[in-house]
Order: C-alpha cells, then structure tokens, then sequence
C-alpha cells in the first residue's frame, strides 16, 4: 500500500486507488482495470424519531497508519448530536467505514454514505448527498418473489427479517440472510454489507437506496434503540474480491461468534427427511379442510407405514403445522394427537427420530403479559426477551424433548418472518430486529440442548450472528412462480457460503408440477439432506405420485446415502 497526503490524499493498492476530493467529503474509488467505482459521501446521517440529522461543519481529514492499513477520519458538527466522528480504514484489499455519534435519542432511520450536509460550497447547494455506486449489477442474496438477485446499481435493493406473500413483503424466505449485498463492475466485485458489535445488530432492514444518480445504505431502527452517550453505529464492509458467493462468505466471517467447543453434528441429522406438510396439504381437497386442521395422528400413522409399504426409509420425521392446541404455548391438541408418545416410540423402534414443527413468534394462547404488544396494547408475537415467557417455553421443551415427556428431538422453527417489526412496541428488555431473532433462537435452541445434547435445530434463518444458536438450515418454500431448481440452487449456494458447516434441509413443498417435482428430488443431494413431502398425489397438481415416481425418491436418497458416507459415485 502506498499513500500521500500531498497535494491531496491518495492511498494506492493492487486492488484499487482511493482519492480524497478536497471541496467535499468524498473519497472516490477507482478498482484497479476497470475505473471509477464508488464515490463514497462520508458524512452520514443517524436521524432519531425526534429530529433529522444535518451536519454544517467538518473537520480536516486526519490520516494515520494503522495495522498495515490507513485511517482517515474527522469530526463533524450536528443539529441533533453532540458530535459525529466518522472514519474510512484503508486496507489492501477492503475499505470499513464507520460513525460513532455522541449523544441522546431514539435511532429512527440511520443513513451510512448519504446523508444531510450545509458546509460544502454554496456551489453544490444545502441538501441532502449521496454515494454513487458505479457497475454492472448489484448482488441481492435475499430470495423473494421475484427470484432475480443481480440488478441495476440505480434500483433499490431491500435485506430485512420481516416478511410475507405480499406487495413488497415477498422476500421471507430467509430471515435474514447476511445485511450485504455486492456491487460488480467487470471482473471486480466489492461488498456493501454492516457488520454490527455483538448486542448492537437492533436495526430491522438494511436498504440499497438506489436511485438514478446517487445512492447510499440505510438502516432501520424503528426508534426501538437508545443512544446515550457515546454509539458506534454499524461499521460498512466494502471488501473486494471476484466473485459474489465468496465475498458473503468473506463478509460472514467477521459477524460469526465463536463456537469452537461446538460438539460435533449427530449422524442422524444427515439422513434423509420426511415432513408431513406436503401429504397434510394433499388432502384438504378429500376432507375440505386447511392443512393445518390435518394434523392428526391417524394420518401421520398412514404417512410411516406408507413409508415403509413403499421402501422409502426416513431417518427424521417431522410432524407440523398444527399439532399444537395453541401455537404460543405448545401444548399437544390431545383431540389430534392422542397418544403423541406411543407414535414417538414406534418411530424410535424403526431407528427414525421426531421433529415437532413450531410457529416462531404467534401469541395464541399466551397470556398478553409475556407477548411484546403494540402501541395500543394488543399482543404481536411472544416474548422471548421475557424471563417469564422462557421460564414457560422451557418447561413446555422439557415436556416434549425429554424421556419423562413424550421424547421428540427436535424442532423445525417456522414463520421466523413474523417477527415484530413497528414503532412503539411494548416489550421486556431492549433487545430488537436481529438480536431479538437471536432472542427467540437462543430461547429455543439451549431450551433443547438442556433435554438431549443431540437435538436438532433447524430454521431459515442464515445469518452469521445466529449461527451458535441453529444445526441445520432450511431451503424453506418453494417459489412455484418460477423455475424450481435455479432458486434452490442459488438458496443451497448462499447456505454454503455463509454457513459452510451447518447442514442444509433441501425442503420440497410446494410445486407446480410433478416433473418439477421429481427434477427437484434428483437434484437433493447435490444440494444438501433430501426431503420428501409428498406420497400419493400433490396439492397443487392433480397428478398422482406412481411407485415410478417414487422409484427417483430411492435413487436420489441412495445417491445421499453413499455421499454422506463418502463413497465414491
């Protein structure tokens, strides 16, 4: 690395050269073959639910050298703060910026390189500036609706927790995955990710605010964060590399806690899945019901020993939605589920384990007490942040992991995308946004490993700060909108890359078609466990599952078999 202050400031790499502009606080990158690529406004806006953020005045640049690195930073002024610092680390193959501000209030909307300035010259007005992100696409690993992850560097891009089958909600199929996306122009490749101290990840969203010009991050805190003093707010990654997948699993390194004691996964997590949802849903048309009213024992009963008519051989089976009499507190609907116990016994003797599914977040049944409310009072979602609530769910666990209880083995975490996400909730405890979804999986996850050591845990939940608290990922519903392989291969992909060592549930429901159907199932293994949810026919095609169909079911899991083994194909 090499660098000048003189005339200007200028810091050169193999990779890329950053110059300071000296009439504004600028830095514009260029990558090393291909050109201008950023422009970066470095005097961010951290605006409260009390007032906007504007700064007037900025300090000269100071540079000094820092483990094999260069930092600039400065001070600025601020009409709600009592100061701003802002710092660029220069480093040979990646730039962190961050902003610590100084203070009291309530974060609201927070903007990280854009952001409210009035002490340019008056050339360049009194307004609000921005970054300028220069390439060919920008890399949105989130999965939604649309299934298209590579877009214009001028469209707004979107990462959050929250989400459902709805118009601009329609990306809840992780959540989250990593708050990064990646800029490309030509062969180069850089980050736009935030990495946040442990305790400190309460924001809900990360936005791309693309527009045609002038682009920037912003960060949502809903006013659910109190700043009293001094606050580091989250640190931008700008690493660069060649390629999109290898830069997420670049960036997750730096957000993973350490879980090196972590014991090593139990070979019956590795084998092959049957979940009763698919075959639940296949029969609403006979009984003109929902699924989640088929949640009966009788039927889970004619699922296994049709497995076992059929040849097919789980080594996991996952009873779901809705064994429960009430989702938040878990109890067994003993009308459906008469004898809960008796069927998990007969599934050990077969040598299969018990998944029980849950809805993360419903209140139902749930005293309003132990639920984090809105503004009017009303329940939203349990609250795992109340030591009341985990002292219950803890119970509950006891109660369906342990061998004086009904000796299940896990959980499958579902609707992990209800998660609170508004102003003015009520709640026990600060936590919000992704360290309230580390909340609800800690809840969870040590609740298990108190029962049995080997339970397992899965969700769709891939980011990097909740790894410690899960086993196994979850593909999670397929997109019947569009092409069935290419989405779950991007998901299994993103997985990997974030995640190398946790195990991926392929999952399998629902699909548009039966060929979709049996392409999906050959590809399984290449992807992660295989997973079954259908046995007879399919809820959305009127096709029957012929013992041929089943005959793909056999090869691909017998292709899984010998690859968790390690035999050669």
């Amino acid at each position: 690395m090499q660098w000048t202050t003189e005339p200007k400031i200028r810091i050169e790499t193999p990779i890329y050269t950053l110059e300071m502009d000296d009439r504004r606080p600028v830095a514009h990158v260029t990558a090393a073959g291909e050109g201008k690529l950023m422009e970066l406004f470095l005097l961010s806006s951290a605006h409260t639910v009390g007032g906007r953020d504007v700064s007037a005045e900025c300090s000269p640049w100071r540079v000094t050298a820092c483990n094999g690195g260069v930092v600039l930073s400065a001070e600025c002024d601020s009409m709600i703060w009592k100061r701003k610092c802002v710092r660029l680390t220069c480093l040979e193959d990646r730039l962190v910026y961050g902003m610590t501000v100084e203070g009291d209030g309530a974060l609201g909307d927070v903007e990280l390189l854009s952001g409210y300035y009035t002490g340019v010259n008056l050339r360049f007005g009194t307004s609000r500036f921005y970054s300028a992100f220069t390439g060919d696409t920008l890399f949105n690993p989130e999965p939604d609706g649309r299934e298209c992850y590579r877009n214009s560097p001028r469209e707004r891009a979107m990462i959050d927790m929250a989400g459902g089958p709805l118009p601009g909600r329609d990306h809840w199929f992780f959540t989250p995955p990593p708050f990064c996306f990646v800029l490309r122009k030509g062969e180069t490749c850089v980050t736009l990710g935030v990495t946040a101290k442990p305790g400190a990840h309460t924001f809900t969203e990360l936005e791309y605010t693309g527009g045609s010009t002038g682009q920037g991050l912003l960060l949502r805190y809903e006013g659910e964060t109190q700043v009293h003093g001094s606050y580091a707010l989250p640190e931008v990654q700008m690493i660069f590399g060649r390629d999109e997948y290898d830069l997420l699993g670049a960036f997750s390194r730096l957000e993973r806690l350490p879980d090196d004691d972590r014991p090593a996964p139990a070979d019956w997590w590795t084998r092959p899945i049957f979940c009763g949802w698919g075959a639940q849903s296949a029969l609403c048309g006979r009984y003109g019901k929902p699924a989640p009213a088929l949640a009966y024992q009788r039927f889970y009963e004619d699922f296994t020993d049709s497995l076992d008519e059929k040849g097919i051989d789980p080594g996991t089976i996952v009873i779901d939605d809705k064994w429960q009499a009430a989702y938040g507190l878990n109890t067994v609907d003993t009308e459906k589920w008469p004898d809960m116990r008796s069927f998990i016994d007969r599934m050990h003797r077969r040598g299969r384990r018990v998944l029980l599914w849950l809805k993360a977040w419903d209140p139902e049944g749930v005293d309003p007490e132990l639920c984090i409310r809105d503004w009017r009072g009303t329940p939203v979602a349990i609250d795992p942040g109340n030591p009341a609530y985990r002292a219950l769910f803890a119970e509950t666990c006891r109660h369906l992991l342990s061998e004086e209880g009904l000796g299940a083995d896990g959980f499958k975490i579902d609707f992990t995308a209800r998660i609170p996400s508004c102003a003015g909730c009520q709640r026990h405890g600060t936590a919000w946004g992704l360290e309230l979804m580390r909340e609800y999986l800690s809840m969870v996850y040590d609740s298990a490993k108190v029962c049995k050591s080997d339970a397992l845990v899965m969700c769709h939940c891939p980011h990097p700060y909740l790894a410690d608290k899960l086993d196994m990922i979850r593909l999670n519903d397929v997109n019947t909108a569009r092409p069935v392989n290419p989405q779950m291969e991007h998901r299994a992909r993103l997985v990997k890359a974030v995640l190398p060592d946790r195990l991926i549930d392929t999952d399998n429901w629902p699909m548009p078609t039966k060929q979709a159907w049996l392409d999906y199932v050959a590809l399984q293994p290449e992807l992660g466990v295989p997973s079954l949810y259908y046995l007879w026919n399919m809820d959305n095609s009127p096709e029957d599952i012929t013992d041929e169909d089943l005959d793909t079911v056999r090869e691909s899991w017998a292709r899984w078999e010998r690859k968790r083994r390690g035999e050669a194909e």
